[in-house]
């Protein structure tokens, strides 16, 4: 029998990821953060920080697959590398490139199902069973993105199988698991492939757990612009997206025609809005300071499939116009016990004081007040450089990955996965370790090329229903690991 992540009270209660919480009050780390913002916002801000661990310090902790320390963790954690890039997949074809995000979409028995991208431009085609664009371009190459399915196993704690589910797109970058069960796969693109026989780029795709059952059908009524990531609200079937597109990013809401809250329902279109700041015309937040709020409203965008204009997206353009806000780099967005978190993973200012060019920040939007507030903003590559992805673990623990080019801390130097305490305070959960000779890739039975992969970046990070085991990718050389441990001695 099939299970799925559904945050719905009425709906597999078991699997959901807040319906517990709800019916109990909010766990206790999302109470203590939502008093942080109200704090912050009543005048008690400080600036944010890098503190010390609740899970101690970290240092290299060997692969219990191959044998190799890809990982810096902190003492008693555990993990298990799979799917490496190159490995075989279950139709005998290489796993492709570029791991990016990824959520866990189903639990059936014990084998967890996650779906994952490959932010992949162009190249061979993912051979899955659903494939939105296989027109050849001139070069012989074709939209080579698209995502993966991985089976789990949750009690042996290894890779059971990975398979092709969905083909013919371009920069999958990352997406949103769905109430239902289902993946948002958020092309990162507006490339136009119609002059040489193909499709137009830039849509979200549902991936059904079961890759036989998604259809490639592009939701072109969320419009067609550089997009990042997607998280639904369960109470209203709302879908919050955010466009990464440096100082020409908003935020954006579809409203679903369908909110049957079913596979395929949001293939039926909705309306796409854009967040507004009350009162004021087209605002840049590309600075924010912690406890910095804004009350938002919603415009619409009237054509969600407007072509782009000098690289600026059709939607961006008549946010724009209609006196939107934007952000400087909008990236991971999540959905957690009626809050909706969101990474800008480049505000603040750089060296030379230009603003949307800094090392990041953490938005909390707040659906029914329609406060937006800012959590955490980082003035440090040591604090946080850039985050990406984001996720919550069922316990209200806040995760980040990195993607600014490696960090050098008191741990030495690589991409890290950080968390943000209740405090507003980001610490060091782990740290990319990857340096690979050729000697260790042959043993491990790999295929990447030897090299210091610890610049690289670190994305996809997600949990299991139960929070036992947290799902991360290092995007090249291109593996996800599986890590499990002490999560009680912190928030997540």
């Amino acid at each position: 029998m099939s299970k799925v992540f559904d945050t719905r009270l009425s709906r597999r209660g078991l699997l959901k990821g807040g319906a517990v919480a709800f019916a109990a009050g909010l766990s206790p780390v999302t109470m203590a953060l939502q008093s942080l913002a109200a704090s912050q916002s009543g005048g008690a801000a400080t600036a944010s920080r890098l503190a010390d661990s609740p899970y101690g310090p970290i240092g290299p902790v060997n692969d219990e697959v191959t044998g190799l320390p890809l990982l810096q963790l902190p003492e008693g954690f555990s993990y298990a590398t799979l799917s490496w890039v190159g490995d075989l997949m279950s139709d005998g074809n290489p796993v492709p490139e570029r791991l990016d995000g990824m959520g866990v979409v189903a639990l059936e028995d014990n084998e967890i199902i996650l779906i994952r991208n490959h932010e992949v431009g162009t190249g061979q085609l993912i051979p899955a069973s659903a494939s939105y664009n296989k027109s050849a371009r001139p070069d012989a190459t074709h939209a080579a993105g698209g995502n993966t399915t991985i089976r789990f196993s949750r009690l042996a704690k290894r890779e059971i199988s990975t398979t092709p589910s969905l083909g013919g797109t371009m920069l999958n970058c990352a997406g949103g698991v769905t109430p239902w069960g289902t993946w948002l796969s958020c092309e990162e693109t507006i490339i136009d492939m119609t002059a040489e026989g193909g499709l137009k780029h830039g849509y979200v795709f549902e991936v059904r757990a079961d890759p036989l059952q998604t259809t490639a059908v592009p939701i072109v009524d969320m419009g067609r612009y550089e997009h990042e990531a997607a998280a639904v609200d369960p109470r209203d079937s709302f879908v919050y997206l955010t466009e990464d597109n440096r100082n020409h990013s908003p935020l954006y809401r579809f409203i679903p025609r369908d909110d049957s809250q079913t596979p395929g329902a949001l293939e039926k279109g909705g309306r796409l809005q854009a967040a507004k700041i009350v009162g004021r015309g087209f605002t840049e937040l590309f600075a924010p300071v912690p406890g910095e709020t804004h009350q938002i409203e919603w415009v619409d965008i009237a054509n969600p499939d407007m072509d782009p204009v000098d690289e600026l997206s059709g939607p961006f353009l008549q946010a724009r116009d209609a006196g939107a806000l934007s952000l400087s780099r909008g990236e991971g967005i999540v959905y957690h016990e009626g809050m909706i978190y969101i990474v800008d993973t480049s505000a603040g200012t750089n060296e030379e004081g230009s603003a949307g060019y800094g090392d990041g920040a953490v938005w909390m939007l707040d659906p029914v007040s329609s406060s937006l507030r800012c959590l955490f903003a980082s003035t440090d590559p040591r604090m946080a450089n850039n985050p990406d992805n984001i996720a919550i673990s069922p316990r209200g623990g806040l995760m980040m990955c990195e993607d600014g080019g490696g960090a050098e801390d008191d741990f030495g130097f690589g991409e890290r996965i950080l968390g943000l305490t209740t405090a507003g305070e980001s610490y060091i959960f782990a740290k990319n370790n990857i340096v690979l000779t050729a000697q260790q890739i042959a043993a491990a039975g790999k295929t990447c090329d030897p090299g210091d992969y610890r610049d690289r970046e670190i994305a996809g990070v997600c949990f299991d229903p139960q929070g036992e085991i947290m799902f991360v990718n290092i995007q090249i050389p291109g593996v996800t690991f599986a890590i499990w441990g002490p999560w009680e001695r912190g928030p997540v």
